[in-house]
């Protein structure tokens, strides 16, 4: 980087940084913040999945959901490895939040963050046994693989190969649930609970791509730390889940 070039120029053009001696204030408060973002949902996505274990059918299914929960685990302590090198400690803030908690099903919170974990509000919802925790987990996995394309791109070269190294996983989570569900949509009675958890999610992980003409994005895009819109974003997620639940015979009220 030009020691006369503005690090916003420098990063709005593709510049990155490598160490965390080279991030300006405002840069450190933004990818930390990010990170957070990405650790607290992956502890709760895992906490709150950890409970269906006991809930699967068959032991391809418990395998497919002890995997699930041990990998978005490792993946929030990779992130939390980054953090550390901006002087987090990572052992107490790995069990700092009571990761499992939950609010009521009813609970209309829409895309606020809740207490003082920066986990999405997604994963603030209880899941209801088993064919409502596959279902969540094929909406929120698309999601999760689209939104992690997005930061495979980000900024600081050190947390985007984290990222590039994740995708694979959480790709693979996302075709174990989609597994899951055709197995679930076989009988009428599968089908029709199925339905029923898309109504109830399809809105709630939609909102976790935030929302549209963002003034925040725009500064995070200058930062390098974000690139395509939201909305851009949440229009893949829509046309793709439309897509594969159409191909079981559900049905989506967006998209």
């Amino acid at each position: 980087m030009s020691e006369t070039m503005p690090i916003e120029d420098y990063l709005a053009k593709g510049g990155v940084l490598t160490s965390p001696g080279n991030a300006p204030a405002r840069y450190r408060a933004e990818l930390l913040r990010l990170m957070a973002s990405f650790v607290d949902s992956e502890l709760a996505g895992s906490a709150g999945f950890a409970d269906t274990i006991n809930d699967a059918p068959g032991i391809k299914e418990r395998i497919s959901a002890a995997r699930i929960v041990l990998e978005k685990t490792d993946h929030a302590g990779r992130v939390l490895e980054v953090m550390a090198s901006f002087g987090a400690d990572a052992g107490r803030y790995a069990v700092h939040h009571p990761w499992a908690a939950r609010l009521p099903r009813e609970a209309d919170i829409g895309a606020a963050r809740q207490g003082g974990d920066r986990r999405l509000a997604v994963f603030h919802y209880p899941l209801q046994g088993w064919v409502d925790a596959v279902t969540m987990n094929v909406l929120m996995g698309r999601a999760v693989v689209i939104e992690l394309k997005e930061l495979e791109r980000v900024s600081y070269q050190p947390l985007a190969e984290v990222f590039r190294a994740i995708t694979p996983r959480e790709t693979r989570h996302a075709e174990l649930g989609l597994e899951g569900l055709k197995r679930i949509v076989e009988t009428p009675e599968g089908r029709a609970e199925a339905q029923g958890s898309v109504d109830y999610w399809l809105p709630r992980v939609a909102a976790s791509f935030g929302v549209s003409r963002s003034a925040r994005h725009d500064m995070l895009a200058r930062l390098g730390l974000r690139h395509e819109p939201n909305e851009a974003l949440l229009a893949r997620w829509q046309a793709d889940i439309a897509a594969e639940l159409a191909a079981l015979g559900l049905t989506t009220k967006e998209g």
